[in-house]
């Protein structure tokens, strides 16, 4: 999925993004605490999974024509005044056979397929991963008091994490960041993204500004906005 198709899909505008910065912003202003936001289309690319499903239905499509081999045997023995081609049959099922690949691998890209190929425990590893690496990546681990979080959504998969720094874990059980990601989630689900996000990051800024309250030295360690990641891993 490119940059632009995820936009649209989130029904994002300039000024939602704009929104978003702001709020993010404001929030930090509260607190000593930093907020990062991502979106990715998808935590892999699963190609792996895609292709096994494909090769199934193929599997399945081969089984299927099997009982038609006569049918198949007596067509051609009539474009044939005698002696048809023995190769014509297994040339029929060889080309069923890699048509049936081709598309459904195709047909297992659609994201609404493709969540359904794909185990559940793998996504849910992928995106733990993906969101993890971004973590790392982006510096929220870094900061001066060890206070930032990353909220992570991965599109594909309909999956929100909230990634809360060592500092933050200390002092703020999971299960809270698990609620407020729950939200995000539902929202997203109802093509409310900018709603979603600003709620979300607001929760999170109240709960970081009541354990991490401000104080004169708060440098802005971290981007504001929302950042749209690509380069998803091969899976």
């Amino acid at each position: 999925m490119k940059y632009n198709s995820l936009i649209k899909k989130l029904k994002l505008s300039e000024a939602d993004f704009q929104s978003i910065k702001e709020t993010v912003a404001a929030c930090e202003a509260k607190t000593t605490g930093e907020i990062a936001v991502a979106v990715t289309p998808e935590s892999c690319h699963y190609s792996f999974w895609e292709l096994l499903a494909s090769n199934g239905l193929a599997g399945i499509a081969a089984v299927i024509l099997i009982p038609f081999a006569d049918t198949f045997r007596t067509i051609y023995q009539r474009l044939y005044w005698h002696n048809e081609p023995g190769w014509i049959i297994p040339c029929i099922y060889l080309i069923s056979i890699f048509a049936t690949v081709v598309i459904g691998f195709y047909l297992c890209n659609i994201p609404a397929i493709d969540r359904l190929v794909i185990p559940r425990a793998v996504k849910k590893m992928c995106v733990d991963n993906r969101a993890m690496r971004y973590f790392a990546e982006s510096g929220v681990y870094d900061t001066a008091e060890h206070s930032g979080i990353l909220i992570f959504v991965s599109y594909m998969e309909r999956q929100v994490r909230i990634i809360a720094d060592s500092g933050i874990s200390k002092k703020i059980s999971q299960d809270l960041w698990n609620i407020i990601a729950d939200e995000l989630a539902e929202n997203l689900k109802k093509g409310n993204a900018a709603l979603g996000f600003t709620q979300a990051i607001e929760k999170c800024g109240d709960l970081l500004a009541e354990n991490f309250p401000n104080h004169e030295e708060n440098p802005n360690e971290l981007s504001d906005g929302l950042v749209i990641l690509g380069g998803a891993e091969w899976y």
